[in-house]
């Protein structure tokens, strides 16, 4: 599953002018939550913890922290066989910190 989101290091190398100029990096931050919330079906809560957890976990600069929070979300996405049915993206008691862990370990192997 290590390849099946946007390789974060890539993406930053890459996209350094564009990352200026994306639109949804760039959003105010009411605008970027509801752009996830629409797209990824998360509530303000769950948005709040991840940001809050990049944050604390060394990632302060809020647009790397918004591609950090867009890689995860894709990363949860794409592993959630159930995500069309479902109204919002659920972890479970201890699933969202269990899965952000899962997740920088992975992207620490490649």
């Amino acid at each position: 599953m290590a390849n099946s989101y946007v390789n974060i290091l890539d993406y930053k190398a890459e996209k350094q002018k564009s990352l200026r100029e994306n639109e949804y990096l760039n959003l105010p931050d009411l605008q970027f939550f509801l752009w996830c919330q629409k797209n990824y079906r998360i509530n303000k809560g769950v948005f709040n913890t991840i940001d809050n957890w990049f944050y604390t976990n060394g990632v302060v600069s809020i647009i790397h922290r918004r591609i950090y929070i867009l890689a995860f979300l894709e990363f949860v996405k794409r592993e959630d066989v159930d995500f069309k049915k479902r109204k919002y993206i659920r972890f479970g008691n201890g699933g969202l910190s269990k899965k952000l862990h899962q997740f920088m370990n992975e992207i620490m192997e490649q």
